[in-house]
């Protein structure tokens, strides 16, 4: 669809953390899709009035699942939840409309096997509304693995920029690193941490993160390499994560649904298992070429998938709930069983609070980006809620009196009395995940930027200010309104 849209946004409160606009009443003009600056004769621009309304860039998620393999399992696995509403996994259709709805206009899904990719994009071409793109599970795929053993770095580039190129994808993405190597084998646990070399090379989880980092850094790829790292969802793991940012060691590296990653003690059991987020974040927190995503989950049922099978197997296997693999040429593939989240069940509710924990004490907003790892830790629908127990202490209190008592006990979110505000809210859905993903054209109101554009009414009730947008526009063309679905332009796909 082509935009030929000229308007102004009359006397918003913009909050734009990019531009350093912070609660500024100001205009926003728009032309053929882009915010432009003011013009010397607004002839031609009719006005649209934004007064006493919330004015910020369109929402981009990071990291979420919504196409390919892996999604289509997640559709099958659980059909009694494709008919909650909205549906666990909802379909490719209503996924624009539902993110449209919500405010946001880019995603990303950030696991697709290499040889899916064409399926992927099949998928993703009927998706509506967003911008989308998809990151590569490359670092799966044989001659990567022989490339990274060999030490063969210039082997290793050309081999990511074929994919990548192939793939039409933006970024790397590995999951588990070497961890379908050890999976094949029937080695999971004690036996696969960061320095075991591989069953069949000779080559460390360690020593793939670092190679792979460099690769993608010399290949100027816009976003850096998306690390999923070893050992997700056990005891004690908290020590895997640690290796793995000291790792990069001045490397830029973006971390994944680190929630999953976070996990203090050796065993499931009330005295043992708990928050191992101090040490990281403390790492985190003086380490400036990393950023993240939290993965927070949210209580209520959905579906795990990810590309990393081990541990769905273990999760099937710990909760006695069917599970599914999904293979590709025995490279890239993915586990997928549904979930249900209980505010009394000791594990979930430390999930919750060790989520919410690294939110609350990451102290650089700007390299931190909102997720659910949808629909992993929840369904995207419930990004307000997150929100609001960001911005709400009071809110964040009551739902911390409700989980079970032992976490309520032990779990350092009771001290933490931080609250976001709504320019911090700003730049973890928008701001920082456009520039964490490298895109110079999202996530602010500046000239030269998409002109998708959200505006919201002003409430206390921040989760029901943030799910229901007054008017939201992607490329300049109004798309929703008032939570209702208004039209259905094609979004691009983002490709490196």
């Amino acid at each position: 669809m082509s935009v030929a849209h000229r308007f102004v946004l009359r006397g918003g409160t913009i909050h734009d953390p990019a531009t350093r606009r912070d609660g500024v009443v100001d205009d926003v003009w728009v032309e053929d899709g882009k915010i432009v600056p003011p013009p010397a004769d607004a002839t031609g621009f009719p006005p649209i009035d934004a007064a006493g309304l919330v004015v910020m860039p369109g929402g981009v998620d990071l990291h979420s699942h919504v196409a390919g393999p892996k999604v289509n399992a997640g559709r099958r696995i659980a059909p009694h939840l494709a008919r909650s509403r909205p549906a666990a996994v909802p379909a490719i259709h209503a996924t624009g409309g539902l993110y449209a709805a919500l405010g946001y206009t880019t995603v990303f899904d950030a696991a697709i096997a290499t040889a899916a990719a064409p399926i992927a994009h099949a998928e993703l071409a009927e998706l509506p509304i967003l911008d989308k793109g998809i990151y590569l599970l490359a670092a799966d795929d044989a001659d990567t693995l022989d490339a990274l053993a060999a030490r063969d770095g210039p082997r290793c580039e050309a081999l990511l920029a074929a994919k990548v190129r192939a793939g039409r994808g933006w970024a790397v993405k590995v999951a588990n690193p070497g961890g379908p190597s050890f999976w094949k084998r029937g080695r999971r646990g004690d036996h696969h941490d960061l320095d075991t070399p591989l069953p069949d090379r000779q080559v460390t989880p360690r020593q793939i993160l670092e190679r792979l980092a460099r690769a993608v850094r010399a290949l100027g790829l816009p976003h850096p390499l998306h690390v999923h790292t070893a050992n997700l969802g056990l005891p004690g793991n908290w020590r895997t994560m640690l290796e793995t940012m000291r790792t990069f060691d001045g490397l830029p590296a973006h971390l994944a649904h680190v929630q999953f990653h976070s996990y203090s003690g050796g065993d499931l059991d009330e005295g043992s298992f708990g928050s191992g987020v101090a040490p990281l974040v403390d790492h985190f927190n003086a380490h400036e070429n990393l950023t993240l995503d939290v993965g927070q989950i949210l209580f209520g049922d959905t579906v795990a998938m990810t590309g990393d099978s081990a541990a769905a197997e273990h999760l099937a296997h710990a909760t006695g709930v069917p599970w599914m693999a999904h293979d590709l040429h025995l490279e890239g593939g993915c586990g997928v069983l549904p979930i249900a989240y209980r505010e009394r069940s000791l594990i979930h509710a430390w999930q919750w609070a060790i989520g919410l924990e690294w939110f609350l004490t990451a102290t650089d907003p700007w390299r931190v980006a909102l997720s659910t790892d949808h629909p992993n830790g929840a369904h995207f629908t419930a990004y307000p809620v997150l929100m609001q127990l960001l911005a709400d202490e009071a809110f964040r209190r009551e739902a911390l009196a409700r989980i079970h008592p032992a976490v309520r006990a032990r779990s350092p979110l009771a001290g933490i009395r931080r609250e976001y505000s709504l320019q911090e809210l700003c730049i973890v859905t928008r701001a920082a995940p456009a520039r964490i993903a490298g895109l110079a054209h999202k996530g602010h109101l500046g000239p030269g930027a998409d002109a998708d554009v959200t505006l919201y009414r002003p409430h206390r009730d921040l989760a029901r200010m943030f799910s229901l947008p007054a008017k939201v526009f992607k490329a300049g063309i109004l798309v929703a309104e008032d939570g209702q679905v208004r039209t259905l332009p094609e979004g691009a796909t983002l490709t490196a």
